[in-house]
């Protein structure tokens, strides 16, 4: 018998939290797509569209009564509380008022003006001082750096830690105490994302995007042990979304949590009864529990390989490995050589994932057509399905998966380039009537009528025709596919398909952030990493990857002297690093 918590009888399915229900078919073909699961059923008329299977199962699932599709049931809460954490950032800060919680004023913001405060100078620091007009008392408005001791020296720090300085260097360079950095980064930081929600409430409100095409894919990072006596490292993921035509990044999001306490979450959740409730239905689904990681860590076994060499061979096995999971959308596998963070708390990556796409799809609400491209993940996938479903049946949304081999080497990359060019100069000679753009679209029709049919679920992959030296070989999967477009348009979108930007991201956080360097597996190690500059707490992890996204797309310049946001209409010019240090809402 399933013991119940205090919280009562479990219902049918997670119930909605915050406009949030992701339990419904995700597969877009299917006529329940996007339609939920009922929370009771009946007979005839009453008939659910779905039956729950496997209710003394730990990870319970719908079956799908039209397609037969077993999609697995999650925590709506859990998913809408990652996205306020993801989200925070966005959220406008409250407008300084009398501080006075007693006084009429208290609440009222400084800029209603002379019915409520009057200007009362300055203080010795600079600060603006005001009085309230309700209860007389004065109370001042200080500065970002009101504070600090050197703040003359914060550019510095800034442009150091997004220039792959390691820390202790850092304190040398800038000759500050090591005492003294994380102040100052917690500052940036803190500003980073004042600035950053500054600029990305317009995307919240519509700011008008004809296109956009996303890639969306993972990066893992290691955290280093702290103690001799347990040598295992801390896995987690960050799941990134940067648009190909203009590289903005729109989300570098990792799956720890630095704000909740463990000890605090694992008392709560044993008074609860929580540990013997299935996971969809727990109060804290999103967060691994100590117990919940040790039975992963029992039941991981080898991902089956079944690859043959080429990459319909990786396809193929990355389906029979998904298959092979209790739940299809859980891709992490602790093993003996990981554990959970000693601070914070690591989130499961496949909640992370839903949080960044319900984010995600907020902030493209402007966009009139938003096309994503996935790695070929089956989390992502749902996620991407789950949250965009009403925008894919509106048919302003479409989702494609996209596969690279990234195992070629330089000469083979270069060699793939080579015959890929000889056979368009060819074609070129062979149809002189045809510009470059409508004889790409001809080679990709022409690979449209001899696609593989691979997987459990029948997926049609495109061999793409045209590699380059960062995709030398790619495949390509259209999931969303209505058979709406003209031959065409649909050549169009594979030709499209790409995670180059992602990519490009991915590669700059390798080679600037020195914390996020790949770390090096030695055999010494049996199979456990280490790396001299990497992190001992994730919380730092979380601070430099928010840092540099903003940096990435407001500072650095491209080859065509413009900034990503430039590019995508949300800044008129390359961003000063002081506009974001000092930052003032």
């Amino acid at each position: 018998m399933q013991k119940k918590s205090s919280g009562g009888p479990l219902p049918r399915i997670p119930p909605a939290c915050g406009g949030i229900q992701v339990n419904f078919c995700k597969n877009p073909a299917c006529e329940h797509y996007g339609i939920p699961a009922a929370q009771a059923t009946g007979r005839g008329a009453q008939r659910d569209r779905y039956t729950v299977v496997g209710a003394g199962r730990q990870f319970p699932v719908l079956k799908c009564h039209a397609c037969g599709e077993y999609p697995p049931l999650k925590s709506n809460q859990g998913i809408a509380e990652e996205r306020e954490r993801l989200g925070a950032y966005l959220s406008v800060p409250p407008e300084p008022s009398c501080p006075d919680v007693d006084c009429a004023n208290h609440g009222i913001g400084i800029s209603t003006g002379s019915p409520h405060y009057r200007s009362y100078g300055t203080t010795r620091s600079g600060s603006k001082r005001y009085r309230c007009n309700a209860c007389t008392k004065t109370f001042a408005v200080g500065y970002s750096t009101v504070g600090q001791k050197q703040p003359h020296k914060n550019r510095l720090i800034f442009q150091l830690l997004m220039n792959k300085t390691p820390f202790r260097r850092l304190c040398e360079i800038a000759d500050i105490a090591h005492g003294t950095l994380y102040p100052k980064l917690d500052f940036l930081h803190h500003q980073c994302l004042a600035f950053a929600g500054h600029r990305e409430r317009r995307l919240l409100q519509g700011f008008s995007i004809p296109r956009l095409y996303l890639g969306v894919d993972r990066q893992d990072y290691v955290v280093n042990w702290t103690q001799r006596e347990d040598k295992r490292n801390v896995q987690l993921t960050a799941v990134g979304s940067a648009d190909n035509a203009t590289r903005y990044v729109f989300g570098m999001h990792l799956n720890f949590d630095p704000e909740v306490e463990a000890g605090v979450i694992e008392h709560e959740t044993a008074t609860l009864g929580d540990c013997e409730r299935q996971m969809p239905f727990r109060r804290h689904a999103r967060l691994w529990l100590a117990s919940d990681y040790a039975a992963a860590r029992q039941r991981a076994e080898n991902a089956p390989s079944g690859a043959d060499g080429t990459l319909n061979g990786a396809v193929a096995a990355r389906y029979q490995d998904t298959q092979s999971r209790s739940d299809v959308e859980v891709f992490e596998e602790p093993g003996r050589t990981t554990q959970l963070p000693k601070t914070g708390m690591q989130v499961h990556a496949e909640y992370t994932l839903y949080g960044h796409c319900f984010l995600l799809r907020e902030l493209s609400v402007g966009a009139e057509k938003v096309r994503l491209f996935l790695d070929q993940d089956s989390g992502m996938r749902a996620a991407v399905l789950g949250a965009f479903a009403e925008r894919v049946t509106e048919r302003t949304a479409d989702a494609f998966y996209v596969r690279i081999n990234k195992d070629m080497t330089v000469d083979e990359r270069k060699h793939a380039l080579k015959v890929s060019r000889e056979r368009f100069r060819a074609l070129e000679e062979e149809h002189p009537e045809l510009d470059r753009q409508a004889l790409r679209l001809l080679i990709i029709k022409e690979a449209l009528a001899d696609m593989s049919v691979i997987g459990h679920w029948k997926d049609r992959w495109l061999t793409h025709p045209f590699p380059s030296m960062s995709e030398p070989e790619k495949a390509v999967c259209y999931l969303t596919d209505y058979d709406d477009y003209d031959e065409d348009h649909l050549a169009w979108l594979y030709n499209k398909a790409s995670l180059r930007a992602i990519d490009a991201f991915f590669m700059q956080v390798r080679r600037r952030l020195s914390l996020l360097e790949r770390p090096i597996a030695t055999a010494s190690n049996n199979r456990r990493l280490w790396h001299g500059y990497s992190a001992y707490n994730p919380r730092s992890i979380v601070k430099l990857l928010e840092m540099f996204r903003v940096f990435y797309n407001y500072v650095l310049i491209g080859m065509d002297k413009q900034t990503p946001a430039m590019r995508l209409g949300l800044a008129k010019g390359r961003v000063s690093l002081e506009d974001i240090i000092y930052f003032q809402p």
